[in-house]
Order: structure tokens, then C-alpha cells, then sequence
């Protein structure tokens, strides 16, 4: 059996990416139970039989997606505009928090940098972020996009942020064919039928990115907070706290607090994070 990548499905048909970089339609065989069916992104193995390609095998996946349904992404900008809509704090956050979960790599992409109010404006947002350990790049109208075509490279992306912020209009810039494919995709599948039944990576910058960027909901009640705490970029610290089970909310010797109070960690990072706390755990407690 043969190697393979799922780049698009329609239907029952299964577009992958061969080790020889063609593109060949296959099907899943039914011996695959219904949670092993392929999404997007997977690597499948696969074989040929009587020129029919046959998916026979989904291999581990190092994470997993709902919306957008796909697997194995390597990182998710968080595309967020400077001003018109105004930079959000609480929004990048709980996208960092949701992405972090997954064990993908958040990146921060902040557009509209020529609107900005102050000189210091741009700075502080992204002093605030890179001291933290997370890769941020900035983006604007007039400016260049070579940087964030090394960021895509051999990488799966997806993309989220609001509306407005430019996530299109960026994604076109940096490929006059993106749009071209996408729309060529719209046109076959009939207006209003781009629906989740069809997820697709485009080819762009010599990496892959979904045509279905972004995070529908900013549902927490599926995360375990436990999990959520462990996965927090500005939590990996080498000094541990009291507790192993700590919360970082009102244990004594919480080292996460106090990296706070010293200003070692962003308190604006923690009191995001004390936000969303409550929403988590929902589902166990559904199931109890």
C-alpha cells in the first residue's frame, strides 16, 4: 500500500495528494468504521485495484478540527486588523486558548498596520504577544508578503479572525490563483452549496490552506481545563506550583500567579484565561 494525503472531499470522493505529487480520486473502503472515516488532511494508506484507488487506512492524527473539518494542521493565524474592526485582546486570547488545545500552533497576523493611531500602537500589541513566546507578523496594504509566504511553507494553515480583518483579501494578495481556484470550486459545486460537506487545501506559498478558514464558534464547553492549562504557551514555566492539580485561580504558591504579580506572565493572557475557565469542562459534566 501507498502513502497519501486528503486535500479535498466531496461527497464520497476523495482527492489525494500521491507521494508523486498527482491528484487521484478514491474511495474509502467500508471496513472503516464510521470515526475512522478520512477528513481533510489525513494521510491514508491506500491501493490500486483494477485502476481503482482505495483508501484502506486512516493513520494517526496529531489533531482534529470540527469546524473546519480537518486533521493534522500545523498552525492557525489568527488574523487580526489593527484598527476597523479595533485589535481585540479578549478575541486573539480565547483563539490562542482554542488552537493551544488542539497542540496547534497559534501565530498572530495583524493587518491594517497603516491605520494605526499612535506610533506605539502597533509596539505594544506586539511586544505584548512575542515576549510571550508567540510568533507575530505584521501586514498592510502596500507592504510585503515574502515573510508570510516563508510562514505558510510546507505547512498546513488554517486561517480565523473576524470579518473585515482582510483574511481574503491577504490570501489573494499573496496568490492571484487562490481565488481563481476557490471561486472555480464555488462555481462547481452550485451557490450555496460551499457548505461543510466540502472542505478543501488550496496549494499556496509551497504550503496548504484550508478554503474554509477559521473557527465557526468559540465554544469552550468541550474543553477540559486541565488539558487547557498544560497547553497555554505563557503557563510553561520551570518552576512548578504547589499543587500539581492547580488551577492558577485561588491555590496557595501558585507560581502562575505570582510570574503575574512579578510580571513574568501577561496578566492581560491570565485574566482572559480566568474568562474562560468557567466555560470549560461542560461536556463532563453532561455526562455525569
Amino acid at each position: 500500500m501507498e502513502t497519501g494525503k486528503i486535500i479535498k472531499i466531496i461527497s464520497n470522493q476523495y482527492t489525494i495528494l500521491t507521494q508523486t505529487k498527482e491528484q487521484k480520486i478514491a474511495t474509502a473502503m467500508g471496513k472503516l468504521r464510521k470515526n475512522e472515516m478520512p477528513v481533510v488532511g489525513d494521510e491514508v494508506l491506500y491501493e490500486i485495484q483494477d485502476g481503482k484507488y482505495l483508501i484502506q487506512k486512516v493513520l494517526p492524527r496529531k489533531n482534529f478540527l470540527i469546524r473546519p473539518l480537518i486533521a493534522n494542521v500545523d498552525q492557525a493565524i489568527i488574523v487580526m486588523s489593527l484598527e476597523d474592526p479595533v485589535f481585540s485582546h479578549t478575541l486573539v486570547d480565547r483563539l490562542i486558548f482554542l488552537v493551544s488545545y488542539q497542540q496547534i500552533e497559534p501565530v498572530l497576523l495583524i493587518t491594517k498596520t497603516d491605520l494605526a493611531t499612535s506610533e506605539d500602537q502597533l509596539e505594544a500589541i506586539v511586544q505584548e504577544y512575542s515576549s510571550s513566546g508567540y510568533r507575530v507578523y505584521t501586514s498592510s496594504n502596500e507592504g510585503s508578503n515574502e515573510v508570510l509566504k516563508q510562514v505558510l511553507e510546507d505547512k498546513i494553515t488554517v486561517l480565523t479572525g473576524q470579518s473585515g480583518v482582510g483574511k481574503s483579501s491577504l490570501l489573494n494578495r499573496l496568490d492571484e490563483e487562490f481565488q481563481l481556484q476557490t471561486q472555480e470550486t464555488s462555481k462547481a459545486l452550485g451557490r450555496g452549496k460551499h457548505t461543510t460537506r466540502h472542505v478543501q487545501l488550496y496549494p499556496l506559498a509551497n504550503g496548504w490552506v484550508a478554503d474554509t478558514p477559521g473557527f465557526s464558534s468559540l465554544d469552550f464547553s468541550a474543553v477540559e481545563s486541565a488539558v487547557l492549562r498544560e497547553r497555554i504557551l505563557d503557563f510553561q514555566m520551570d518552576e512548578p506550583c504547589r499543587f500539581r492539580d492547580c488551577t492558577h485561580t485561588k491555590e496557595p504558591g501558585c507560581a502562575i500567579k505570582q510570574a503575574v504579580e512579578e510580571g513574568r506572565i501577561s496578566r492581560i493572557r491570565y485574566e482572559n484565561y480566568l474568562q474562560v475557565l468557567p466555560l470549560c469542562d461542560k461536556i463532563k459534566e453532561w455526562e455525569k
